[in-house]
């Protein structure tokens, strides 16, 4: 399964700063190409700050079964391999991980 980085993180990819059981879609920086729990983390983490990933690329890994999903699949709502939920309220944030 893919490593998910992030500060204080589970399994499923859970972090400091989103740990709900739906807070399991990790998002892929385009800069550095790693999967982290969210921006919070990979800036705390890294010598640069996350940088958005196409919509068309597999920049979001389901924390729950590892499926790498593009954005089509992500804002569907719920991983299409395993169903489990995605927090709805993530889309506030979708600028910072995804390009316009």
């Amino acid at each position: 399964m893919t490593l998910i980085r992030g500060i204080d993180c589970d399994a499923a990819g859970r972090c400091r700063h989103y740990h709900q059981d739906n807070d399991i879609a990790a998002l892929r920086c385009a800069q550095c190409g790693d999967f982290f729990a969210c921006y919070q983390c990979h800036d705390a983490l890294c010598d640069h700050l996350f940088v958005p990933s196409p919509k068309a690329s597999r920049a979001v890994l389901c924390g729950n079964c590892g499926v790498e999903l593009t954005f089509a699949e992500y804002t569907q709502g719920s991983c299409p391999q395993c169903q489990h939920a995605f927090n709805p309220n993530c889309r506030v944030h979708y600028n910072r991980y995804f390009q316009a």
